[in-house]
Order: structure tokens, then sequence, then C-alpha cells
């Protein structure tokens, strides 16, 4: 079946685009995508999924297997084929093909902006049809457990980003600058230039959208990429490759690897790409900056807050912002709500108690609450009571185990928690401090309260924070905001009343700030930061001043 779906893409792909859509439509009243090899639905125990990596154009397998349990129910369900570090070659070949000034530049193969102009056009309509659309919302599902809404959100989201980058859109990120020089036929020109060979590490927890934006920003500048997305979550990403492919993608432009971390760190190591894009834990990134000699790029942890003001309104819809920031996707965000400062105006209202209600509508048969794939219920149970440990500290709601389910021990399953810590105990020591902002990336926030006077203790505990992602300042007070932002530093804030710190759109940055290693992700001045460097022409073709004569040595 696959070689003949593989073959059925094939042949679309050397369609015109005038028939695109048209053979598509006949084709996707069959049972399968003509591009997909899974069904979402079908993928178990007795029928498991398969994943394989794809370098100098070839899909290719491995006798090494990786075994994925559900993380519903604990069945082995996906079968994802790694390289390991004798299979490395291949990949290493293909990079060091590509040269520094990359497969496309403004002085080479221009048209190649105009090819990624469509291809993003084919797979906007693609992930428009809404049974494409399904089809990826449940295998994100399958794989990083939340609701169908929030992964139906990824989808669109990642359409949208396809849909901004249609027609001449990629080849206006190349748009040059030009200043007048000194004498008649002296110009100064900016370009944007590609590094070439370039390497992109993703996470597990938006399978679909943090990939493929960043796959496509570096393929819109001119770069050739090998992508790596974590195993446990590479089957969605490898089944969009497959798409990109049915759309026109040229099949060398691209290499996709399945590895374990020491394998892919040997492909940088020998390799040596000229820039790569990490987005996953601090203590990676940390590491890669240093083997990688600085060329990097940086969307790390992080330990994500929100300031509400001294205004108080809108209460219910407050909360309801806050329980989303906090726990959709089970916590499970860079972006989610860490740590929630409440003026002490706030604490006079029935905030928390109504957060506690909202969080307690949560429930794992719609994954509104679902499985942790990075924390365990124990590691995470651990951790609050060590806070707990905290002088005047207190559980606010949540912290216990959740009930009735079939989540296997390697994963986390925990209510939806909020632990109370005073800020004077926060600032108290280093220690204490460390404690309370560890990043738990789970249905997990710590909560606390500061008095109208308070404020410099709200700054001096954001000023020590070490990650700057997403921040947000609940108030319509524009003195208030503009003091806490003036004293703050993350990279996507979000300020007033209806302020979050998750859902980003792809219409705005996103990315940390206060690190020269910052990436961010989504908008033009994203993919132009993270995927191009600057390169400036003089032109200066004369001509000679008339009576010009040799100068004296200087």
């Amino acid at each position: 079946m696959y070689k003949a779906l593989a073959s059925r893409a094939k042949s679309l792909c050397d369609t015109k685009s005038s028939t695109f859509l048209a053979s598509f439509t006949s084709s996707r009243l069959k049972h399968s995508l003509p591009f997909a090899t899974v069904d979402a639905e079908e993928i178990s125990g007795s029928h498991p999924g398969e994943v394989q990596s794809f370098v100098q154009g070839k899909w290719i397998g491995s006798s090494n297997y990786n075994t994925l349990l559900d993380p519903l129910n604990g069945e082995p369900f996906i079968k994802v084929s790694e390289v390991d570090e004798s299979g490395v070659q291949p990949f290493v070949e293909s990079l060091s093909q590509c040269p520094k000034h990359g497969l496309h530049n403004p002085f080479k193969s221009p048209e190649r902006y105009l090819l990624y102009g469509d291809i993003s056009t084919k797979a906007a309509h693609m992930l428009a049809l809404p049974k494409v659309s399904d089809f990826f919302t449940r295998l994100i599902q399958r794989v990083a457990p939340k609701s169908y809404q929030q992964a139906e959100g990824e989808v669109f989201v990642t359409r949208k980003f396809l849909e901004n980058f249609c027609g001449d859109q990629v080849r206006f990120l190349a748009r040059s600058f030009a200043v007048p020089g000194n004498h008649l036929g002296q110009q100064s020109h900016g370009y944007r230039w590609p590094y070439g060979p370039v390497t992109i590490v993703t996470p597990f927890n938006f399978p679909l959208e943090i990939p493929l934006l960043q796959l496509m920003g570096a393929l819109y500048m001119g770069n050739k990429p090998l992508l790596k997305v974590d195993s446990k979550v590479s089957i969605v990403m490898e089944q969009m490759m497959r798409l990109l492919h049915y759309c026109g993608l040229p099949l060398e432009d691209v290499d996709f690897i399945n590895s374990d971390g020491k394998t892919m760190n040997k492909i940088l190591l020998e390799a040596n790409p000229r820039m790569t894009l990490f987005t996953g834990s601090s203590r990676v990134a940390e590491k890669l900056a240093l083997d990688l000699k600085g060329r990097i790029r940086l969307e790390d942890a992080g330990f994500d807050w929100k300031v509400l003001g001294p205004d108080v309104q809108e209460v219910d819809y407050v909360a309801w912002v806050c329980d989303q920031d906090a726990y959709a996707c089970s916590g499970q965000k860079c972006s989610a709500q860490s740590m929630l400062f409440m003026h002490e105006n706030w604490g006079k209202t029935p905030l928390v108690s109504k957060l506690k209600d909202l969080a307690g509508r949560r429930k794992l048969e719609d994954l509104t609450i679902g499985p942790v794939l990075t924390f365990t219920t124990e590691a995470m149970l651990e951790h609050m009571e060590n806070l707990l440990q905290i002088p005047n500290s207190k559980l606010l709601f949540g912290g216990k185990p959740l009930k009735n389910h079939s989540i296997p021990s390697i994963y986390g399953a925990l209510e939806p928690t909020a632990v109370y810590v005073p800020i004077e105990e926060i600032l108290k020591d280093n220690n204490t401090y460390e404690l309370v902002t560890k990043e738990i990336f789970g249905p997990f926030q710590i909560v606390t309260e500061y008095k109208k006077d308070q404020l410099p203790l709200v700054l001096d505990a954001l000023e020590r924070m070490h990650a700057h992602l997403t921040a947000a300042v609940v108030s319509n007070d524009p003195i208030f905001i503009q003091e806490v932002i003036g004293n703050s530093v993350n990279g996507t804030t979000y300020a007033g009343l209806r302020g979050r710190t998750t859902g980003a759109p792809q219409n705005h940055w996103f990315g940390p700030a206060g690190d020269p290693r910052g990436a961010g992700i989504g908008t033009p001045e994203a993919i132009k930061l993270v995927w191009s460097c600057h390169r400036e022409i003089i032109y200066d073709y004369g001509p000679i001043p008339h009576g010009w004569e040799l100068p004296a040595s200087t």
C-alpha cells in the first residue's frame, strides 16, 4: 500500500498546479489520504504505526526500532526506525553537499523563492481540507494527548502561517536595501543571506507547529535543513513531510532524522552545520551552545509569569484565562503560566476559588487534562511537597494523582495543581527562589500575592529569573503596565485586561528576549533573524575622476 501511495504522490507532484486540488478532491474520497502512510484512528498495538527517516531524497528504515507506548493506555503502538551512531554518515554527507551560500539567495536561483510560495499555497490548501485537518489533529492527539480544540488550534495556526507566505511573500523575505555612496557609481546594498547547511531540533509538545514553522522559514531563506523532532511525536512531522513532497517540495531540500540525543549530537559535531535552531530544555541548550561554538539560536524553557495589577475587573474572564494559561495541554506549553502574582485587591475577590472550579472541570475523558510526558507523577508530587515545606505556603487545589486511568507510569498523571508561596519567602534566599522557580512541565503553578507597596519585590523576582519567554501584565492601568514592562524582559508579553501567556497565533513574534542567541518563530522578522544573516555588497562602478593622478602612499 505504501508503494502505491508513494507512486501516487510522486505522480501528483509532477502535475500542473491548476489540477492540484482537483486531483486531491477525487482521491480524498478513498479510505486513505494520498500522502499518508498511517491512519491516526487505527494506530494500536495490533496495528502499529511506523516512522522512517529521510535522507538524500529517500525514505530509509533501520533495524534499530524505538517502540513507543501509547500515552493513554501503555500499549506499544508506534515503531520509530531510529538511526544510530553507525548510520550518521549519509546525513553528514547530505549536509556537507550544501554550500555556505545556500540552495538559493538573491543572486542564485531566485526562482526558488517563487517555488516555495507555490509550495506554501498548496500545503495551506491541503490543511484547509477538513479531512486533512482532522487527520493531523487526531495524530497530534495520539502522541501528545491534548483536547481536540487544542490540537486543532495547532493545525489552524500552521495553516495560517503557510497562507501568510503564499505567492510573492517568500521573496519579500529577501527584500534588500540600498544606500547612496560617497561618489558617482558607488552604492551599498544590504541583503539577507542564507547560512546553507542548517539543523533544526524541536520538542514534543507542539509536534506540527514548531517544526513546520521553523522548517519552512529555513527553506524560504535558502537553507538546507536537517530536521529532528522528538521521537515520541515524530510521526506527525513524518506525515507532514510526505504532504510537503506531495505539494512539490524538492526531495533533496530537506533531510529528516529519528535518533536519540547522542546520535544527533554526533551528527552536529561531524557535519558542522552553519546554524542550529534548538527548541527545548535550557540544560541541553547550553550544552549545544558550547558544542557548536555559539552557532545556534535558542527558544529554551520558559518559567512564565503573569502579574495581576491593582485594577480589578472581569474576574470571571481573568480566571478563565488563567486556567487556560496554566492547564491547557496539561501545562505542557513553553508559554504556560508558571507563576501568578496577584495584587492584594485580587486576593479579596473569588479569583482563586473560581480558578479551582475551572481546573476541576478538566477531565481525562476529553483530554482537557492528560498525560505529562516529561515528568512522572511522583516527581511532581515530590516537588509539591518540597514547596509545602516553605513557611506559610499552602496547597490551593489539586495535588493528587489522576484516578481511573491507564496512563503508563513512565508518564505523569496529576490533577491541575496550584501552590501558594508568600512573596517574602520566595525572595528569602537563593535556594528557596530556585526551588519556587523550577519549571515543572505539567499542570502545576505557583501563586503569590503582593501588597500595593510590594511591586518592587515582584520586579525583583522577575529580574532574577533565567528564562524570559512569555509574560502577561493584566491591567488597564497604563502607569502600572509601563512600570512592569519597563522593568522586565520577556520577549512575548501581553499587556492589558485580556493579557495571557499562551495561545500565540502566527501573526506576532513568539520567542524569548534578553539573550543574543534567542530565536523567534512565525513572523517575517523571526524568519529573517533566525534563518538568514546580513550581507553587504558595495557597488563601485566609477567613473574614475577626470584628471586622477597617482597619490602618495598613506
